[in-house]
């Protein structure tokens, strides 16, 4: 099976796939598959670019709305991650992952799936050590600081994905896995990049996580992006068994989507002939979601993933009676169901000039969050939560009394909220994410705040 693989997308679908042509027929070959590692830009409208953490000025609608409205169709089966310039708010209803247009894929927080005999497994995001132990609290519409926490990855991820135990074959992040650089050419590396040096020589450059995940799956390949530069390594691991052959990872990063930048590879990987090139979910993954959805947090504060020593179980590896038990509730069908449906308007590029020059567009809301039907089946199927619906859910029991005050948004210095320090923020008082990152003591202090500040504001403008 031949794959493409792109490092950053930005949003430049046409440009990727009329170079994937380009090398169709200057190769004489046929690409089954599309693989992105991230940055891949899925807005359909101006209201998906203002979730983009990106200034407004680099706010480009690009061209993957064509493909959202059926203007266009993938001519190549498209599968991507998340990475830190993603249209969150379109991403965060399908945690799970889900079809964001037909034929394009989104892999969700944490996945694997199969394509034609080929174990793909896929982590979004990047690591940030704060944000890190934290639940899935964010929603839109976000303020400045959850605009880029959405986007961090979450111990519960790189917890599920630590129970696989099945050979994976391609493994996608958009983060490097720290210290990938001591297994290629870093000396070439610093030369392209030497702002890196100082990251390079503390080890510090890259995912905690996915380094763990590195030596934990030994995944065949793994693919990645976000630091704009293409890079190769090939990393051992220990064996038990001294007479087998070491088994090694295949590490590639490559560059955004540029003219005369190195963001696309084609690789020739082995297939099962007899299966056509379709998304299938895994069977092994399947279990471990369900098994440990008791472990899914949307709240602010720190969670913590059970080890050994504590009460409980804290090993999810699936048994066979757990697997058996998620065959059955799938009937052993695990094709991803083609139900893609839109669910908002796409944006119109003969009504309108280029979305970041144009003063009316300027001042588009962001979006209210929803709920994708896309993951509603897949969690009725599977039997698990969709962390936007607990976290919908969450803000009607949170509410405040009066009407009023639920409609009421007022901007308050920062030292007042948990965003980030110094900084004014925008506070809606019938934010989940607001109400859990505070004690019960401290929102009755909080609530008595509000409130007089509002009576000073409403004295002023009387």
């Amino acid at each position: 099976m031949k794959i493409a693989v792109e490092g950053c997308a930005h949003g430049e679908l046409d440009k990727i796939y009329e170079a994937i042509q380009h090398l169709e027929k200057k190769d004489g070959i046929k690409v089954d598959l599309l693989i992105c590692c991230g940055d891949f830009q899925a807005t359909r409208n101006v209201e998906d670019l203002r979730c983009m953490a990106v200034p407004l000025k680099y706010q480009k609608m690009c061209t993957f709305y064509k493909y959202y409205s059926g203007e266009k169709v993938a001519p190549v089966l498209t599968v991507f991650i998340g990475g830190n310039h993603e249209a969150s708010n379109y991403l965060q209803e399908l945690p799970y992952g889900g079809w964001v247009a037909p034929r394009i894929y989104y892999m969700g927080y944490a996945s694997i799936v199969n394509i034609a005999g080929v174990r793909v497994g896929g982590l979004s995001g990047i690591y940030k050590g704060h944000d890190y132990l934290k639940g899935h609290f964010e929603k839109p519409p976000y303020t400045e600081d959850t605009k880029r926490s959405v986007y961090h990855v979450r111990n519960v991820e790189t917890f599920r994905l630590k129970q696989v135990q099945q050979p994976v074959d391609i493994f996608l992040s958009h983060d490097w896995p720290r210290g990938i650089y001591n297994f290629g050419n870093v000396n070439q590396l610093l030369r392209f990049k030497p702002f890196f040096t100082d990251e390079v020589k503390c080890n510090s450059l890259g995912s905690r996580p996915c380094e763990e995940l590195l030596y934990h799956l030994k995944p065949t390949y793994w693919f990645a992006a976000h630091l704009h530069v293409k890079f190769a390594a090939l990393v051992p691991h220990s064996s038990n068994n001294e007479e087998d052959n070491q088994q090694m990872t295949k590490f590639l990063a490559l560059d955004k989507c540029l003219p005369r930048r190195k963001f696309l590879q084609i690789v020739d990987i082995p297939h099962d002939p007899s299966k056509s090139i379709e998304l299938e979910y895994d069977l092994e993954w399947l279990t471990i979601l369900h098994f440990t959805n008791h472990l899914l947090g949307v709240k602010r504060t720190n969670q913590y993933m059970p080890g050994p020593g504590l009460d409980g179980r804290w090993n999810f590896v699936p048994t066979k009676e757990e697997l058996d038990f998620v065959w059955q509730r799938f009937d052993g069908n695990f094709l991803v169901p083609q139900n893609f449906t839109q669910t908002v308007v796409a944006f119109d590029s003969s009504s309108q000039n280029d979305s970041s020059n144009n003063s009316r567009n300027s001042c588009r809301k962001q979006p209210p969050a929803q709920i994708n039907s896309q993951t509603t089946a897949f969690c009725d199927r599977l039997g698990i939560d969709d962390p936007m619906a607990l976290l919908l859910n969450s803000s009607k029991e949170s509410s405040f009394d009066s009407d009023e005050n639920q409609k009421f948004c007022t901007t308050l210095p920062g030292y007042l909220t948990p965003e980030r320090p110094g900084e004014v923020t925008q506070v809606s008082l019938d934010d989940t994410s607001y109400h859990d990152s505070v004690d019960d003591s401290m929102k009755q202090v909080l609530r008595k705040l509000l409130k007089y500040v509002v009576h000073l504001l409403t004295c002023t403008l009387h």
